[in-house]
């Protein structure tokens, strides 16, 4: 095993923290405002010079009409996202911590499947730690969303790496107070067809 083969694993904490940090900085907003603006940009209109309007999505569980990605396909044995970003924030003692509905916290503990767009946490084609999303990653630094758009998934077996939509289904847990600022956890998922 090389010397940066070894560093790699051991750094998976701090970037994934660095990178959910970030979006929690922003909990509000999944996507940033451009310098001086107090509200976001009326529709049709770029966020930043010379980027392409809606190649990434406009929030949460919003595919953008010009995105390369196919968005995801309806299906009715997956949690909505719709279901899953339906969720307040409170500030307290200078954290934002989420505010959940009874039917999110209705689904803690509870096997679930979400479908969504994979985001890897480990080097290499197969994965068993990951970040499922609702709209994909279309750049390597930027997040899709803020933590209500994301759940971190844990699964049995290795995953093979993806850019098309996976569904998994698991033990979902609804997370008050994450160390990394996520809101929801799948543990012992499989891949479902």
């Amino acid at each position: 095993m090389t010397p940066s083969a070894r560093i790699v694993p051991k750094l998976q904490p701090l970037l994934l923290g660095l990178l959910l940090t970030a979006g929690a900085a922003h909990a509000q907003l999944s996507s940033p405002l451009p310098p001086g603006a107090s509200k976001p940009p009326a529709p049709g209109t770029s966020i930043l010079p010379g980027s392409i309007d809606g190649v990434a999505g406009k929030g949460a569980g919003v595919h953008g009409a010009n995105s390369p990605f196919a968005p995801l396909t309806p299906r009715e044995d997956v949690v909505a996202w719709s279901m899953l970003t339906d969720v307040k924030t409170k500030n307290e003692k200078n954290r934002i911590l989420p505010v959940f509905t009874a039917s999110q916290l209705g689904m803690n503990g509870k096997t679930q499947r979400i479908q969504g767009f994979m985001m890897p946490l480990e080097p290499g084609e197969k994965q068993r730690h990951f970040l499922l999303s609702s709209v994909p990653l279309t750049c390597s630094f930027c997040l899709p969303g803020g933590p209500e758009s994301m759940v971190e998934v844990k699964t049995k077996t290795p995953v093979k790496y993806s850019m098309e939509p996976v569904v998994v289904e698991g033990r979902l847990q609804v997370l008050h107070d994450d160390p990394y600022g996520l809101y929801y956890r799948i543990n012992d998922a499989v891949t479902v067809k």
